[in-house]
């Protein structure tokens, strides 16, 4: 927008100094045109007066006149006399038969413009009798010396003045602008999740009553997510102790409990109890990401990764399922991430990994730094997802057939989702190269500790 205000108040400045400056360059150029005829023409009259006279001391006056004028300007003067063996000799045309001597021995006065000005004026004595001609060849050196100077300094100033308006239009729209920029920086902000945002009240009245009324949606739209927030963690940290006493209750009837169609009803019912726990849990983990994020801090990948797969690895000996991890060269990176974010993402992918890899599998961690971020990626041996499943394999609650299709809450991915770009980085999911899923998570690089 700031472009097209400067552009836009340029092109106005450009038209009015056009529609004022070169109408008077063109009038100059005409008048002095017009100037440099009628002093040549003059010279010329004067001199065919003088060739008229029938007597020595006008040619000789003549032909000083002819031979200083030639000196002093640039130009140069042809004579054509009727009266021979005069002395002094006057100048000769280089062309004796040419157009403007015709016409003028014929009475008629010319002026011509053509690689030099020609004004030829017909030399007529007392008795009407025309007697010879006079022509003044001034080339037009001098009118294009004088143009330039007019054109040249319209061109120079209108430079200027396009300068001084381009250097006032960015000031004038930068100006005009702010409130639209400052409501664009509340907006931006607030898509974030700063829902603290507010633009400032200013400029015209019309970005004022905007900016209020972005204020006051942003206050309703906080207090109501915010409420919400609160709702959510509160009944997610109230569930968990019925939910944990209800399972412990269910333990204790399953212990005595013979019969066997009882007992399988109870661990049903444990299952779908255990499930609604991790529901909870993952819904009380959500409701504190999303409230105000705490502050990213260079933390060692390393360490977190293989202090997660240690626990990791205990759940996969019942099944025989391997970890493995593949480091770059040294030194090891840092991230930029919130203490307890990564162990959080770190346990929701390997738990998943873990559930849809078959007895005997492998579940590979590999990180690579590349340039001013780092890539974590997570391969498991499952059965992989379609491209359909993908597209909504972070939605909250949404469980696909692989991937925690069975007790999963459908909050795992979501969650990773949330923590991983709180902190300015991305998730995708991938195929494996040798088929099943790849997680790939990528982190801000954070720069290395000095070694003091």
């Amino acid at each position: 927008m700031n472009r097209q205000l400067i552009v836009s108040y340029v092109l106005l400045v450009a038209v009015a100094l056009a529609a004022f400056t070169v109408p008077v360059a063109f009038t100059l150029t005409t008048q002095l045109r017009e100037d440099i005829e009628l002093g040549v023409r003059r010279e010329a009259t004067t001199m065919a007066l003088l060739l008229a006279n029938d007597d020595a001391p006008a040619r000789q006056a003549l032909a000083r006149m002819a031979e200083a004028y030639g000196q002093e300007t640039p130009g140069r003067v042809e004579v054509i006399s009727f009266r021979r063996g005069a002395v002094p000799p006057l100048p000769a045309p280089t062309a004796a038969g040419d157009a403007d001597f015709t016409r003028a021995l014929q009475g008629d006065v010319t002026v011509r413009w053509d690689s030099s000005l020609y004004v030829t004026v017909p030399a007529r004595a007392a008795d009407r009798r025309i007697v010879g001609a006079v022509r003044i060849v001034y080339p037009p050196g001098e009118l294009n010396d004088r143009l330039w100077q007019v054109w040249g300094f319209r061109a120079v100033l209108a430079a200027a003045v396009l300068a001084v308006a381009a250097v006032l239009g960015t000031l004038t729209a930068r100006r005009l602008t702010r409130p639209l920029r400052e409501l664009h920086e509340m907006a931006s902000k607030f898509g974030d999740g700063d829902l603290t945002a507010r633009s400032p009240v200013t400029g015209p009245a019309e970005t004022q009553t905007l900016a209020r009324t972005l204020n006051s949606g942003a206050e309703r739209l906080e207090t109501l997510i915010n409420a919400q927030r609160v709702f959510v963690a509160d009944a997610s940290h109230q569930l968990r102790t019925p939910l944990t006493a209800l399972r412990l209750s269910l333990d204790n009837i399953a212990d005595g409990v013979d019969d066997e169609y009882v007992r399988e009803d109870v661990e049903q019912a444990t299952a779908e109890v255990v499930r609604m726990s991790r529901l909870v849990n993952g819904l009380l983990v959500l409701a504190r990401a999303e409230s105000e994020a705490t502050a990213a801090e260079p933390l060692p990948l390393a360490e977190i990764v293989e202090q997660r797969l240690g626990v990791w690895r205990v759940a996969g000996e019942e099944r025989g399922v391997r970890f493995t991890i593949a480091w770059p060269p040294d030194p090891r990176p840092l991230v930029m991430a919130s203490p307890g974010h990564l162990d959080q993402v770190l346990d929701n992918v390997l738990s998943n990994a873990l559930e849809v890899s078959p007895d005997g599998g492998t579940i590979t961690v590999r990180v690579e730094p590349r340039g001013d971020e780092v890539v974590l990626d997570v391969f498991d041996e499952g059965p992989g997802m379609p491209p359909a499943e993908k597209a909504r394999a972070f939605d909250r609650f949404w469980r696909g057939r692989g991937l925690t299709g069975r007790a999963g809450s459908g909050l795992g991915l979501a969650i990773v989702k949330q923590l991983v770009t709180d902190d300015g980085g991305s998730v995708a999911l991938r195929d494996a190269p040798g088929g099943g899923l790849c997680v790939r998570i990528r982190l801000r690089a954070a720069a290395p500790r000095s070694g003091g």
